[in-house]
C-alpha cells in the first residue's frame, strides 16, 4: 500500500498516510495553479529521502509548470512497481544491481549515470542495552538484530560485510527498506542494525552510530536514468541534470553522501 505526503510549495497542504511506500507530492496553492502544472513522477531509493524531497523543491523553484510526485521505496520494491505498469519519468536506486533489471527491461530512455555513492554503519539505540560496541557483537547472543532483507540493495551490502568479515548473524527481522531498519532500531525494538552512513547521521538524535572499519570494502553506488515511458523526456533530463548538478552534489555531501567526480 501506498501513503502520500505532501511536499508544501508553495502554500502547506495535509498529508495523507496510508502505509508504506511513501510519496511525496508537490501541492499548489489553488486548483487554478494545479492545472497549469504538469507532473513529474521520480521514484527514488529511501535513502535518498531528505536529499531528494530538497532538490525537488528547488527543481520546482526552477520549474514553476512542473510539480514533481516522490515516490521512496526499497530499490527492489520500485523496480517491481514500475515492471507493473506504475507511471515513472526518473528512477534512482541504491545499487546498480537493481538498475540493471530496468536495463535488461529496456525501460530506460538512455544510459544511467552515477550520483553518489554510500556505506555501512551500525547503529544501536541511545541507550544501547546490549552494549553494542563493534559489528563482531552483532553476533552475540542476546542481541536482537535488525537487517535489511537480502534481495534490497541495503540487505545485499549487509551480507557482503558480514560475509567478508566471517560473522554469521541471525536477524530477529529482514525489512523491506533500510529506514525500516532505522525505525526499529530508533524506536527500541531492536538492540542494532546496519543502516547506511546517511540515514544513521540524519537520525543522530535517535540512535548511536558505531564506525565500521572494515564498511569502505562495501560501497554502494546510486545511478539515476530517465525511464523511456517518461512522459516528457526533455524535463525527465533536467531532473537528473539538477541532482547532478554543482547545488545536487552539495545537497548530497551534507548529507553525507560520496559524491563521484563530475563527469
Amino acid at each position: 500500500m501506498v501513503s502520500t505526503m505532501p511536499i508544501t510549495r508553495p502554500a502547506p497542504c495535509v498529508a495523507l498516510v496510508l502505509g508504506v511506500p511513501l510519496i511525496l507530492t508537490a501541492c499548489a496553492e489553488d486548483s487554478g495553479q494545479d492545472s497549469q502544472q504538469e507532473t513529474l513522477h521520480v521514484f527514488a531509493a529511501a535513502s535518498l529521502h531528505e536529499t531528494f524531497s530538497d532538490l525537488a523543491e528547488s527543481f520546482e523553484s526552477e520549474h514553476p509548470d512542473r510539480a514533481v510526485e516522490l515516490n521512496f521505496a526499497g530499490s527492489s520494491d520500485l523496480v517491481a512497481q514500475i515492471t507493473e505498469g506504475a507511471p515513472a519519468d526518473v528512477i534512482a536506486t541504491a545499487d546498480e544491481d537493481t538498475m540493471e533489471q530496468l536495463i535488461a527491461d529496456g525501460a530506460l530512455a538512455g544510459d544511467t549515470q552515477i550520483f553518489a555513492e554510500n556505506t555501512l554503519t551500525v547503529v544501536t539505540p541511545k541507550d544501547d542495552p546490549a552494549g553494542v560496541e563493534d559489528l563482531e557483537d552483532l553476533t552475540d547472543d542476546g542481541v536482537d538484530v535488525v537487517l535489511c532483507a537480502p534481495q534490497v540493495p541495503c540487505g545485499k551490502a549487509s551480507e557482503a560485510l558480514l560475509e567478508a568479515e566471517g560473522l554469521e548473524v541471525s536477524p530477529v527481522s529482514e525489512e523491506r527498506q533500510v529506514t525500516d531498519v532505522l525505525g526499529k532500531v530508533s524506536s527500541g525494538q531492536a538492540d542494532a542494525g546496519l543502516v547506511y552512513v546517511t540515514d544513521a547521521a540524519g537520525a543522530q538524535d535517535e540512535v548511536n552510530s558505531i564506525d565500521v572499519d572494515q564498511g569502505d570494502e562495501v560501497v554502494n553506488r546510486y545511478p539515476i536514468g530517465v525511464l523511456d515511458r517518461a512522459e516528457d523526456t526533455s524535463i525527465a533530463e533536467a531532473f537528473v541534470e539538477h541532482v547532478l548538478s554543482t547545488e545536487g552534489r552539495s545537497v548530497l555531501e551534507d548529507a553525507g553522501f560520496a559524491v563521484p567526480e563530475e563527469q
